[in-house]
């Protein structure tokens, strides 16, 4: 069974309970620190600083509180049904035991593989070392006589999961909805460069110069558009506008008729993402 404890801060009317507590659909913002009940080691966390002194801080990676909508399976099915009800700004732990995170550990995922198997391949060999053999991952839990263990069960298969999580705000606005469904596929980008204008059913987009160049942006583009049209039924159509000025060196006069700007309009209407 999921333990769930909560700190309550406070005493609120039935009323003012509903607004600030978590319900199925609510687009909210969390900060948590995940850690592994059976070490004590944490593996997961919005927070930079609780990544660098646990030694888990990855490249390229934005530390900052979490968008979830709730019910929507962006989270472990038990944490998302866990959230429900909990209230802004209150303190919650939330333990997810293993028949209900990454399941059981498996004895029969675990195998022994002559060393030889992997000669001639750019593959480190040692305990711990994640590796992929036949497009399955596996983890390296011993190497000796001539042989090597390998573990195919996830890596947190068999463990409890302690999550110690805060709702920070739920979003009620449609603009800051729209923004953080944006900065959910474009983390790396301020989004208070975009220049966003919802009218006539239509939601139009103004990307920042530095978004252009970004790897697998129109990937991202398309996902924003899915995400804006499943969950706003009264957007019918998505307009990407991106700009591109012509550079004129200061010291070079031309007809102001030749200083011109392409515009390049990238359009997602209802009809193109359900037909995906």
């Amino acid at each position: 069974m999921t333990k769930l404890k909560r700190t309550r801060y406070a005493e609120y009317t039935t009323l003012e309970a509903m607004e600030l507590s978590v319900e199925k659909g609510d687009f909210i913002l969390i900060d948590y620190v995940t850690t592994i009940q059976e070490t004590g080691e944490i593996f997961d966390t919005t927070s930079e600083d609780k990544a660098k002194e646990s030694g888990i801080l990855k490249e390229n990676t934005v530390y900052e509180p979490m968008l979830v909508v709730v019910g929507e399976g962006w989270v472990l099915k038990e944490l998302d049904n866990s959230l429900l009800g909990l209230e802004l700004n209150a303190p919650a732990t939330i333990e997810i035991p293993p028949e209900k995170g990454f399941g059981p550990r498996d004895p029969s995922k675990i195998r022994r593989v002559p060393i030889r198997r992997f000669r001639g391949q750019d593959v480190s060999l040692y305990p711990g070392a994640q590796i992929e053999v036949e497009g399955s991952l596996a983890i390296v839990r011993s190497v000796g006589s001539g042989r090597v263990q390998l573990d195919f069960n996830p890596p947190l298969a068999g463990k409890t999961l302690v999550y110690d999580l805060t709702v920070l705000s739920k979003l009620e606005e449609t603009e800051e909805k729209i923004k953080a469904l944006i900065h959910r596929r474009l983390p790396s980008i301020d989004i208070g460069t975009f220049t966003i204008n919802i009218a006539d059913e239509q939601v139009t987009i103004e990307p920042p110069d530095e978004s252009y160049y970004l790897e697998g942006v129109q990937f991202s583009k398309r996902g924003i558009a899915t995400d804006l049209i499943r969950f706003f039924q009264e957007i019918n159509k998505i307009v990407f506008l991106e700009s591109f000025e012509r550079k004129i060196a200061a010291d070079v006069v031309e007809d102001a008729a030749d200083d011109e700007a392409i515009e390049e309009v990238t359009e997602a209407t209802v009809a193109e993402v359900d037909g995906e």
